[in-house]
């Protein structure tokens, strides 16, 4: 078997039967209760609570974690072709504990909370952006963290678009711990018990009629001296951390999502019949098929390249933000030719379209918007010449990943299990949860 299928590296043959057990777990399990998800609250939480245990059950639960917290031990590069899977419903990740991946990212070196977050008892929510503040750039952020004599943090601020609030065991909030606005130095992340005084739910916050994403506010809240993650100071480096998986993550999801509605683009042109034939006999709906087709087929490489350099350890900022702007703009175009050709009935609630296209709307601001990568991506590629970005065939040469390594820009790494990553400086960017 060859070791790229177009364009992308093959999926292994040890994890093509997992990624086929994922993908039917998704159809079948997930897909039909989407509604109740996307109404949050209590049915949405036990509803998810149910689908893990069975997932646990048959062995699919937690597949991106370490075998030492119970996972299947793959590479972020295996991962990548089941977090395709997984994503092919926004509900996915949370179910299967794909999720749980990011939490141990932010939790590295608290070990309690890690056995936790691997075997299901613990989520967390991430409270980073602030109303009336530019969501993009964390050095405004004005939610504050005071030194107690007891060495305690007391925490005063706001936050919102937090997603998973209602459900999760610890919100992971961004803080100045010292400065003011825009220092970018002073922020570190605290681990907030979301049943602590002064922890205050103020409203949902629905996201194209979907809920599930909550404003909060932080009243005088005490945090333990030791809920720190990463350390002080060092919250940029924390939120770059997650915030550099989280963007391949969703990239894989997306491409899961996009290939579901081009999937039902083409069912619906070959069965639909007009009064001039089939509506996959008329061009202009070729023409759509095409181009979806095109946008998914380009998309894919980019976003398995970024993976597999961060997968090795070398620097994948240029890559995240390409394949994260790409794969954006492909959601969107392969979701709305979609609603197209299925015409009225693709507006309404009788398919999954208008759920993949709100996603696909989110996506150019999810983890920094559209603008941002560009804007980040161009100046780097500007500053250091062009160089190799022109091509992509280091990827697959170990010697090419030994020798970025010795040219000193990689900086102190973190393991999660298979999945490395390089402490590179953070940039401004800010998530949108």
């Amino acid at each position: 078997m060859s070791d790229f299928e177009w364009g992308e590296p093959a999926c292994p043959p040890h994890v093509r039967p997992l990624r086929e057990r994922v993908s039917a777990f998704v159809r079948d399990r997930i897909v039909p209760h989407e509604d109740t998800f996307d109404s949050g609250g209590r049915r949405a939480r036990d509803l998810t609570e149910r689908l893990g245990r069975q997932a646990r059950t048959e062995g699919l639960w937690g597949l991106a974690l370490p075998r030492d917290l119970g996972g299947a031990g793959l590479s972020l590069l295996e991962y990548a072709h089941v977090a395709e899977a997984e994503g092919a419903s926004d509900h996915g990740p949370a179910v299967l504990g794909g999720s749980a991946l990011l939490d141990l990212v932010t939790l590295a070196g608290h070990d309690a909370y890690r056995e936790q977050v691997a075997d299901g008892r613990l989520s967390l929510c991430n409270a980073m952006t602030e109303p009336g503040t530019s969501g993009s750039d964390p050095a405004l952020t004005t939610t504050r963290a005071t030194r107690e004599p007891d060495g305690s943090w007391t925490l005063r601020g706001g936050k919102w678009f937090v997603s998973g609030v209602a459900g999760a065991g610890l919100a992971a909030v961004l803080a100045r711990t010292a400065g003011a606005p825009p220092d970018k130095n002073g922020l570190s992340v605290l681990l907030v018990s979301p049943s602590s005084p002064g922890f205050r739910v103020v409203r949902e916050l629905p996201v194209l009629g979907a809920g599930g994403q909550w404003e909060i506010a932080l009243d005088g809240v005490r945090v333990p001296a030791d809920h720190l993650a990463g350390e002080e100071g060092e919250g940029l480096r924390v939120v770059a951390r997650r915030v550099r998986l989280s963007r391949l993550l969703r990239c894989l999801r997306w491409l899961g999502q996009a290939e579901r509605a081009f999937t039902l683009m083409c069912g619906r042109a070959r069965d639909r019949r007009t009064a001039t034939g089939r509506l996959a006999d008329h061009q202009l709906v070729q023409q759509l098929v095409f181009d979806a087709l095109l946008a998914i087929r380009t998309t894919r490489p980019l976003v398995f390249e970024a993976v597999a350099r961060l997968d090795a350890g070398l620097d994948a900022r240029t890559e995240t933000g390409l394949a994260k702007v790409a794969a954006a703009r492909m959601l969107r175009q392969v979701t709305d030719a979609a609603i197209q050709v299925h015409g009225a009935e693709g507006l309404g609630p009788d398919t999954a379209l208008p759920r993949l296209f709100r996603t696909g709307r989110t996506a150019g601001i999810l983890d920094g918007p559209d603008e941002l990568h560009i804007t980040a991506t161009a100046r780097r590629v500007l500053r250091d010449g062009p160089g190799r970005f022109g091509g992509s065939a280091e990827v697959a040469l170990p010697e090419a990943a030994a020798n970025e390594r010795k040219a000193g820009d990689a900086g102190s790494g973190v393991s999660t299990g298979a999945h490395r990553e390089r402490a590179e400086p953070p940039e401004p960017a800010r998530r949108r949860h």
